[in-house]
């Protein structure tokens, strides 16, 4: 039972909604020992396993009619088969929130509400926003929002808009690349998201415009971090060039996305340590 709520969590992807608290901790805090302080253990801790589980178990639930499409499940992830245990394991992370919620700072509950609402509503019927085209992408900003709550938490205001959009045209571009491969079993499902609607050329066009906006926003803000989010387009591009197949990319990401959050963190903590 451990084994498979392990691997229906994704850790491949556990920093997708992790990372963002570290990078929003570094950024968002007035000294070092603030960027270390229980607050953001707190959020890091949920949002590395307990927000996962629901997050992708949640999605799983909801999604046997299109996973049995999938090539996916059989090798790098796991198929729900009606397991009884997993719901209510599912249902206890998403409650989970609660008492963690209850020892952040207030300004925090607006950021964490709304992750727990487009987590939910993502995969959910009836509003299920992965099945309805850009409001699928648009809905994937949840994965920045713990950065959002984690900033808010330790600097006690919100994060400057320019970062805010920013950070979500890259996190809707990165949800578009990861659907990519999944065209043909979603469209053999009858599910239509963005990347089924555009196909894959205009899939790759949509997620080039959104990191190269995601660059310029963050690049008015310090054009160190332009720069650095600059490799997402730099990259897609290489990768249409190449013509390497997007089944093969695709699975490039979560080491990217370490090697920039890395770098974006490092950056923060250096500018608390020597100004």
């Amino acid at each position: 039972m451990l084994r498979f709520l392990l691997v229906l969590s994704r850790p491949r992807f556990w920093l997708y909604l992790a990372g963002p608290v570290l990078v929003g901790a570094a950024y968002g805090a007035t000294s070092l020992d603030a960027a270390v302080s229980p607050t953001v253990a707190v959020l890091f801790v949920y949002f590395l396993l307990p927000a996962n589980v629901y997050l992708y178990g949640i999605n799983d639930l909801f999604d046997t009619d299109t996973d049995k499409h999938n090539p996916k499940k059989e090798e790098q992830e796991t198929r729900y088969r009606g397991q009884r245990f997993v719901p209510v394991v599912v249902l206890g992370a998403l409650l989970l929130l609660v008492p963690i919620a209850a020892v952040l700072p207030s300004g925090t509950w607006g950021y964490l509400a709304a992750w727990a609402v487009l987590a939910t509503g993502y995969s959910t019927p009836p509003v299920r926003l992965k099945a309805r085209p850009f409001l699928d992408s648009l809905s994937n900003g949840l994965y920045v929002l713990p950065g959002l709550a984690a900033y808010t938490a330790l600097a006690g205001t919100n994060p400057p808009l320019l970062a805010v959009i920013g950070a979500w045209a890259w996190s809707m571009a990165m949800h578009t690349v990861s659907a990519i491969p999944d065209i043909e079993p979603d469209r053999a499902a009858g599910l239509e998201t963005t990347a089924t609607r555009l196909g894959q050329r205009g899939a790759f066009w949509y997620c080039g415009l959104l990191w190269a906006g995601a660059a310029v926003a963050f690049g008015l803000l310090d054009w160190r971090l332009g720069v650095v989010l600059g490799t997402y387009p730099v990259l897609l591009w290489g990768v249409v060039q190449a013509d390497v197949s997007i089944d093969r990319a695709y699975w490039w990401y979560p080491a990217v996305n370490t090697v920039v959050g890395g770098v974006l963190t490092v950056g923060g903590l250096w500018g608390l340590v020597y100004g």
